[in-house]
């Protein structure tokens, strides 16, 4: 069975993929950061909003959550580049953004689906980390005069972080093969050069082997640098609770949150 894989096809699509691929794999780590930090914003404005005593502030909070949880990634991209012009009757999503390194239109809407989608996920990370700090840590900052806004964002949000940060970075490594979905609206990144390259030269096996190496490489090197910057902040109080590389690597002894 293997003897079908040509290996020089593999070995080129791997260790000489060209300067298309690096613009393919920029492109990627581009739209998967960009959307990354938005959906932190809009997850903190939302986990902000759920714990708001204004009603209207947690209804909105929750349809976000209800709505982009519960439908598909895929859907949403072809939405919001397909749609999004037509349902406000202006331009939203333009051919062309310069201000974002003259990124195309396509891309933006893809950052714009994934960070809102990414949104709905983040909310919950960053209520459930705020959720973990001891509310006497609220009370102690409003004693000595800090108001509820200082307080949280210089007392229990950076203690929050110790608790946010491990989702946040798994959050991160399921973007980056997300990101893949864009190609479906024409953005070029790897999958869509993968796609490229497949219709040039009818090899299968060997093209989309190639670029779930590329992913894997990408993934792997995020888990070493998530790794470090857990270990930097010192997530957990005990050591034998840390996570190693090794385990994050091979899931031995993690459990990984699922996607709903």
């Amino acid at each position: 069975m293997l003897a079908a894989i040509d290996w020089q096809v593999l070995y080129d699509r791997v260790f000489h993929p060209g300067h298309v691929w690096v613009v393919a794999l920029e492109r990627t780590v581009y739209i998967s950061v960009a959307a990354q930090i938005l959906g932190v914003f809009l997850g903190l404005a939302a986990a902000l909003m759920r714990m708001s005593r204004f009603w209207p502030f947690r209804f909105l909070s929750g349809l976000y959550v209800w709505f982009f949880r519960g439908t598909p990634v895929i859907v949403q991209i072809f939405f919001v580049y397909f749609g999004t012009n037509l349902l406000f009757g202006f331009t939203l999503i333009p051919n062309q953004v310069g201000w974002l390194g003259g990124l195309d239109g396509a891309a933006f809407a893809g950052i714009l689906a994934l960070g809102i989608n990414e949104g709905a996920y983040m909310r919950e990370i960053i209520r459930a980390g705020i959720d973990s700090i001891d509310k006497g840590q609220m009370e102690a900052a409003k004693s000595l005069g800090m108001r509820s806004t200082l307080a949280m964002r210089r007392v229990i949000l950076p203690q929050a972080a110790r608790v946010i940060v491990p989702p946040l970075g798994n959050e991160f490594n399921n973007m980056m093969k997300t990101s893949s979905l864009v190609s479906f609206i024409g953005v070029y990144e790897l999958f869509q050069d993968a796609e490229v390259h497949y219709s040039n030269d009818f090899k299968p096996v060997e093209v989309f082997l190639a670029v779930a190496l590329s992913y894997l490489m990408l993934t792997t090197v995020w888990s070493f640098i998530q790794s470090r910057i857990e270990r930097r902040l010192a997530v957990s109080d005990r050591s034998d609770d840390e996570i190693s590389f090794r385990e994050r690597m091979f899931g031995e002894g993690t459990i990984l949150r699922g996607r709903s």
